[in-house]
């Protein structure tokens, strides 16, 4: 009876010990495991929450030209610096902007007595992209009243395309955008020969989970992860840090392909939180805004 028993657990042993070793050959989120397509895999972080959970029999798949670790130089095979200007005082410059120690960064700085005092610059694409599709950016704030901004565009003011991701500002000079260096400003726009339909998204990083290590914190102390999901031709959903944060659904279908931007400004206006004091252009310290790197996605069928 002792044997039956003794051999009765042995074979247990060697039956788990041998399904635990097959589950370990097939990891479906090892690098090494190449696509059925025969492209790599995509670049995703397992240890967070993104990109989102792809529908079922879809997956997610790298854009290489629309994903940089700004480990290098800049790369001008996939971005270049449109230098079209917002109202005054901005003045975009293309010694403004770059790529060093591991991030893409775009500095404020002043030419005190110009009318377009406001130097900064501009980052964007030159690849274009329509839904379904991902994109994510790890972000830090330049702590200046401008925003800070990450999104897609196509178009001109009286015709365009436009899914803004974030524009955040942490330092608001107007002190009437008391939530701003928490608010996640997100936001889409559709216009259609100056008829224009817009919704916004925005959330508070306050309301992150309890356990997300990012909940609270102004976006000027850390990086944050800001990332959009753009479904299908009307909808569109936010996400910060990992979580869903925030949804728009355009009232028209979205047509055009689009480019991803990275831009800086300030304008006088409490919309935007006022406009940026001349003394913090000077600051090394507060004046810049530095991406870590973007991650973008496309579904494809499994």
């Amino acid at each position: 009876m002792r044997f039956t028993n003794l051999l009765v657990l042995v074979i247990c042993i060697c039956f788990f010990s041998c399904s635990s070793d097959d589950s370990n050959e097939e990891d479906p989120g090892s690098s090494e495991n190449p696509t059925t397509d025969g492209n790599p895999p995509p670049v995703i972080d397992y240890s967070t929450l993104t990109p989102p959970t792809p529908p079922e029999g879809m997956k997610w798949q790298a854009v290489p030209e629309l994903t940089d670790e700004f480990d290098g130089t800049f790369d001008e095979d996939k971005w270049f610096k449109p230098l079209w200007n917002y109202g005054v005082p901005v003045q975009m410059r293309a010694e403004n902007s770059g790529v060093a120690d591991g991030n893409l960064w775009i500095q404020a700085t002043l030419d005190d007595g110009a009318e377009r005092w406001f130097e900064t610059s501009r980052v964007q694409s030159k690849t274009q992209i329509k839904y379904p599709m991902y994109t994510e950016s790890r972000i830090k704030t330049a702590h200046i009243s401008a925003y800070n901004t990450f999104w897609l565009n196509n178009g001109n003011i009286s015709n365009r395309d436009e899914i803004d991701v974030i524009e955040n500002n942490s330092n608001p000079s107007c002190d009437c955008q008391p939530d701003f260096p928490w608010q996640m400003n997100s936001q889409y726009f559709h216009v259609v020969n100056d008829d224009t339909r817009r919704a916004k998204g925005n959330f508070d990083n306050r309301k992150l989970s309890d356990d997300n290590p990012s909940q609270g914190v102004p976006w000027n102390e850390d990086y944050h992860t800001v990332g959009v999901w753009w479904k299908d031709a009307t909808n569109i959903q936010f996400f910060l840090d990992g979580e869903p944060a925030g949804s728009v659904v355009s009232a028209r279908e979205f047509t055009r392909d689009l480019n991803i931007i990275w831009d800086l400004w300030t304008f006088d206006a409490d919309w935007l939180g006022g406009l940026a004091k001349k003394e913090n252009l000077s600051d090394d310290s507060i004046n810049t805004m530095k991406v870590d790197w973007i991650h973008t996605y496309i579904l494809v069928e499994e």
